[in-house]
This record gives C-alpha cells, sequence and structure tokens, in this order.
C-alpha cells in the first residue's frame, strides 16, 4: 500500500472533487466544540484505490509546530461551516503522534504506530490485531478508514445558469510523410591513359664522320619515362534538397445565432370613466 498526496493522484481535485474549493487550508476542529486544533496541510490517498486515508494537520499553537496525520475516519467534515471535525482526538495524542515531515518515510511500522494512537478509542477491532504488514489492509479498520454517511453530511444548493460554449471535433486529418524514389542516373567522366611511344628516325647527317671523341660509347645508358592512367571514381552522396514546414494555422469566425424570445408585457382594460395612470409604452 503506497499513499501519494492529493494533487499527485488528482491533479484536477479542487475542481473534480470540490467544486472549485482547495481543502487545504481547512480549519480543524475538536468535535463538538470551537476549539480550533489545527489546519489541513495535505491529503494522503491510497495510490491502489483513490480512497482518503489521512487529513496531514498542522496543530499550530495546540500542539506548537507539529505536523501530524489524522485518519479520515476520525474526522467529520461539515461543507456548512467549511470546518473539519477531529471525532474524540485529544491534545494527549497529538502530543503521542509521530510527527510528519516526508512522505517518504511513511511505511508499515510508522503508520502502525500512528494507528496504535487512535485504536485505543475503539471498542472492538478484531481484524487488525491478527494481520500483518503483509496482510494488512484499510478496510480491516473502518472506525479509522471508512467514511459514513452520520459523519460526513452534504447538502448541495443548484442553481442553473445560461452557459455559451463552444465544442471542438475533429473535422479531417492531413498526413504528411516521405517516400523514397529511385532512378538511374548516368554520368560520363573522361579519363587519360598515357603510352609510350618509341619512334627510331634518321638524322640529316647520317653517315657524317663524327671527330675524335665526340662519339661516346657507354654501355647499359637507358632512358625511363614514367607511365600514368586515370581511372573513374563514382560514388553516391546525399545532399539536403529541401525541407518541409508543417503548422497549423486558425481562422477565426463569428457564427451568428438567432432565436425567438418571449416577453410578458401588461394589458389594461377599462370601462366607464375609471381614470387610470397608465405606465409608459401601455
Amino acid at each position: 500500500m503506497t499513499l501519494v498526496k492529493i494533487e499527485d493522484f488528482y491533479p484536477n481535485y479542487r475542481d473534480e472533487l470540490f467544486d472549485g474549493d482547495d481543502i487545504k487550508g481547512t480549519d480543524v476542529y475538536a468535535d463538538g466544540t470551537d476549539d480550533k486544533i489545527g489546519t489541513v496541510t495535505d491529503v494522503l490517498v491510497d495510490e491502489d484505490s483513490g480512497r482518503f486515508r489521512y487529513f496531514v494537520i498542522d496543530s499550530g499553537f495546540w500542539v506548537f509546530g507539529k505536523k501530524v496525520l489524522l485518519p479520515v475516519g476520525r474526522s467529520r467534515i461539515d461543507e456548512n461551516e467549511e470546518r473539519i471535525y477531529a471525532t474524540g482526538l485529544t491534545k494527549e495524542q497529538v502530543e503521542n503522534l509521530p510527527e510528519f515531515n516526508n512522505l517518504d518515510r511513511i511505511d508499515y511500522d510508522y503508520e502502525d504506530e500512528v494507528r496504535g494512537v487512535y485504536r485505543p478509542q475503539v471498542a472492538q477491532q478484531p481484524d487488525y490485531a491478527t494481520s500483518d504488514r503483509d496482510s494488512y489492509n484499510y478496510e480491516q479498520e473502518p472506525s479509522l478508514y471508512g467514511i459514513n454517511e452520520r459523519d460526513h453530511q452534504t447538502i448541495r444548493l443548484y442553481e442553473e445558469r445560461l452557459v455559451a460554449n463552444k465544442e471542438r471535433y475533429k473535422t479531417g486529418e492531413v498526413a504528411v510523410s516521405k517516400r523514397v524514389e529511385t532512378e538511374t542516373a548516368r554520368v560520363s567522366v573522361p579519363i587519360e591513359k598515357e603510352r609510350v611511344v618509341v619512334e627510331r628516325t634518321t638524322p640529316a647527317d647520317a653517315g657524317r664522320a663524327v671527330t675524335p671523341g665526340e662519339a661516346n660509347f657507354r654501355e647499359g645508358e637507358m632512358a625511363r619515362v614514367e607511365i600514368y592512367e586515370e581511372t573513374p571514381d563514382i560514388r553516391k552522396e546525399t545532399f539536403v534538397r529541401e525541407e518541409v514546414n508543417v503548422r497549423k494555422e486558425v481562422d477565426r469566425d463569428t457564427v451568428d445565432a438567432e432565436e425567438t424570445l418571449r416577453r410578458e408585457e401588461l394589458d389594461l382594460n377599462t370601462q366607464g370613466t375609471s381614470v387610470v395612470d397608465r405606465p409608459r409604452n401601455i
């Protein structure tokens, strides 16, 4: 069993549960008296069922500066006076109750200590005596956690109001998505390849006798020529082509409604010489 704060379970608890009012800040009085014993600072709710389990009470000057838990079954809500009455709660009990500081510190042992302070007021409780931390259920102790009609009477007054409102409904939908199309692309890349051309020619002065020392006979003399060729480097790259921005725009219009309205007017019928001071417009 896990306890959570009221706003964590009911984010709109003011409108959903209390007709726009806030239970926080409600004054708490000793039952049947005008002795104020504190103020509600929060409500702890059973996370499994959503039921109220405890009011967090700041005891104020009654027991100075101490926050304690009041089981909802030991309270009586009076909506007419906007008060909560703690049934049978004594100052001694508040002093004996463990102080509430942090919701994270509440476990079975802490709650059992709280219940132990309130249990002596109850004449018979046959179920909780045999339960343990694994089998305990809040429903076993209705005197602590049950809300009965006698202690929680509610009288609500209603009035009718003329309300002009708007309804929002779906008229359509636009889906924008992407698809992939494929096409075959061709590209031509000119490349170059080098080749060696060896030409043997006869010089114009062929047959001429050379002077001594002009001829240089060297064995192994050679000429080296490096040969290169180009190969195509063709690959695919991805580029941003365009961006698509999807947004909504609101077109506003005024809708005129026409209705026939009825209104009662006064008619006066006179006979003889009766003198009547007639109001205007009659």
